[in-house]
């Protein structure tokens, strides 16, 4: 456990996001694994399915994660406001949703999984093998969302250490299980994926242990776990719009998908590659968001709003140089990098002009990040979800729709920045309001 409401304000969120930053970088390992494994023994066609299974497993589970958020928010002002028993609580009602949403979960995808390929307009030669992935990696989905759980609870209370280590160890035994499954045993691309569920079910039950064994707060039992209508609610006013947010972009990145996919299986294994590379690039301002989330929480569950102001002006200028280091590490070996996950040099070129065109901007998702940040840990979420949707939704899809048409692929890569500056400048504007300030839920009694 650490509190965030005493000390300097930029040495504590950089130190609190490391070692998230460092977990969230194995955990794309995961994937980025998965598809240089099979993008080198499989083919480009395998490639191609790895990637766009994805975007539909994130789909399926955006709501969920979305509401988790909001759980951890709800974690971290309680533990701001020393009120431990709300804590615990708090962390019962979040592993009991997440059981029965997993199965929930499950069930819908296997149902759906074919159907969703073809709607997207996924080439058919890599139809069979997306589904075979997706649908072997769903079966996994408990352990998936019972290990995310347990780190969000972990990160509410201040720790962001711990589970880091559970995912190192997750991604060494992933790094290890996809390379025996696929190039050893050839269990074809279901290997890869039960690498996966085998990687993240044993560090569920690591984390477990290590619940029961040093933190008492948070301690694991079936027996013992309580369900809490109120605490639920307040988990679900804060996450559903997180939730929904999630939806609505995944749903929109499918949308995208339908129109990357008509471009030819070449243009669709380049996006998954390119999208693998961005989505690790990206992790740093991510991070920092996630941190400055809890910071914002524990900080005003604290009564210590000025706090909060002086944290996001230290972590912009952090965060800001990372993210131009990150951009011109990108320019300059994003055409070496694609070559890790393909030989095809098609495949390589279309993939280098995405990154080159959105890793330019990288600063300006960063900065929207950051904002949108500080709102959500004052339990504001509403105004991100719109934020998220409409430049999704109504700057970036009908862009790549329009200027594919008159660039091809080229208009897709260049509708992502657009909706990146529309949504800066309203989370901007919307954190000077001061408006987020009023949307928080526990308060401590008194103020110091």
């Amino acid at each position: 456990m650490k509190s965030l409401t005493e000390g300097e304000e930029g040495k504590l969120i950089l130190y609190f996001t490391m070692p998230m930053l460092l977990g969230n970088v194995f955990q794309q390992l995961y994937s980025i694994v998965d598809s240089i494994v099979v993008g080198n023994y499989l083919g480009k066609a395998a490639l191609a399915a790895v990637g766009a299974s994805y975007p539909i497993i994130f789909a399926l589970i955006s709501l969920v994660v979305g509401i988790t958020m909001g759980t951890t928010i709800v974690i971290a002002q309680f533990f701001g406001a020393k009120q431990y028993d709300k804590v615990k609580l708090a962390v019962d009602t979040m592993y009991i949703f997440l059981f029965f949403a997993s199965v929930l979960l499950t069930v819908i995808g296997l149902l759906l999984s074919k159907w969703i390929f073809r709607v997207t307009r996924l080439p058919e030669e890599v139809v069979p093998m997306a589904t075979t992935f997706m649908n072997t990696y769903l079966l996994g989905l408990v352990f998936f969302f019972g290990y995310n759980g347990t780190s969000s609870a972990l990160r509410g209370i201040g720790d962001s250490k711990t589970p880091l280590y559970f995912l190192i160890y997750a991604t060494l035994m992933n790094l290890c299980l996809v390379f025996l499954f696929v190039a050893v045993f050839h269990w074809g691309i279901a290997g890869a994926a039960w690498a996966t569920i085998l990687s993240q079910s044993s560090a569920f039950f690591i984390a477990i242990w290590y619940l029961n064994k040093k933190e008492c707060l948070l301690q694991f039992s079936l027996k013992n776990m309580r369900f809490d209508r109120d605490i639920f609610l307040k988990s679900l006013r804060i996450g559903l719009p997180s939730g929904i947010q999630q939806t609505f972009v995944s749903m929109g990145m499918l949308f995208l998908y339908g129109i990357v996919n008509s471009y030819g299986t070449n243009v669709s294994a380049a996006y998954s590659v390119a999208g693998r590379i961005d989505s690790f690039a990206l992790l740093p301002a991510m991070n920092f968001s996630m941190a400055l989330s809890t910071f914002t929480g524990q900080n005003l569950g604290a009564n210590k709003p000025e706090r909060v102001a002086r944290g996001l002006r230290k972590t912009v200028v952090i965060a800001g140089i990372i993210a131009v280091i990150v951009t011109l590490l990108v320019i300059f070996t994003g055409h070496y990098m694609m070559g890790w996950f393909t030989k095809d040099p098609d495949v390589i070129r279309i993939g280098w002009e995405y990154l080159v065109i959105v890793s330019s901007f990288y600063l300006v998702f960063t900065l929207m990040f950051l904002y949108t940040g500080v709102m959500r840990g004052a339990g504001d979420t509403l105004i991100p979800m719109f934020i998220s949707i409409f430049s999704l939704w109504i700057i970036r899809i009908p862009m790549a729709y329009l200027l594919s048409g008159w660039m091809g692929e080229k208009g897709i890569w260049w509708s992502i920045p657009a909706g990146w500056l529309f949504g800066t400048l309203i989370a901007f504007w919307y954190y000077k309001t001061g408006k987020w300030k009023n949307k928080v839920i526990v308060r401590y009694p008194s103020v110091r």
